[in-house]
């Protein structure tokens, strides 16, 4: 099933890049890349975190969320991640589609312009009614927190 996100291209876009797109017919994330400026690079040193633009806002849909994930192969071979994946972007919002991306290496990494930076997956979302309530139903793993279930 697909569902259109319509894409507005803002001033910073550069229109020889591609819109967000799938590399194979498979594929649950939609690549974006970064919109720099021609020519333009971006250093991330150890440890530090940076905001890259990509030109576009998105109008997603409502019932919906864009899930902001790192591509595995940019995350392996340069230590580079979505510092807060995955990140949402709730259906309300119109601004600029910005990726935070932080560098867990040890080594200088850089984003050239029109490099592929994340990749954005489209999310059903159900909101939640929160009810106080007097007592919660056991459950077997009951208060258990971190590890409590074991390591296999």
């Amino acid at each position: 099933m697909n569902q259109t996100v319509k894409v507005k291209i803002l001033e910073n876009f550069d229109q020889d890049l591609a819109l967000p797109s799938y590399e194979t017919l498979g594929s649950a994330g939609a690549d974006v890349r970064a919109s720099l400026g021609k020519g333009e690079e971006i250093k991330i040193s150890p440890s530090a975190r940076v905001l890259i633009p990509t030109g576009i806002a998105l109008q997603i849909p409502e019932g919906f969320e864009i899930q902001v994930r790192p591509r595995s192969g940019l995350a392996l071979k340069t230590g580079l991640m979505i510092v807060n994946s995955p990140g949402t972007i709730d259906s309300d919002y119109r601004g600029e589609l910005k990726i935070i991306l932080g560098n867990l290496g040890k080594n200088i990494e850089v984003i050239k312009h029109g490099d592929r930076i994340a990749q954005l997956v489209l999310a059903k979302v159900l909101q939640a009614n929160f009810l106080i309530s007097e007592s919660l139903e056991d459950s077997k793993r009951g208060s258990g927190g971190f590890g409590s279930t074991g390591r296999n």
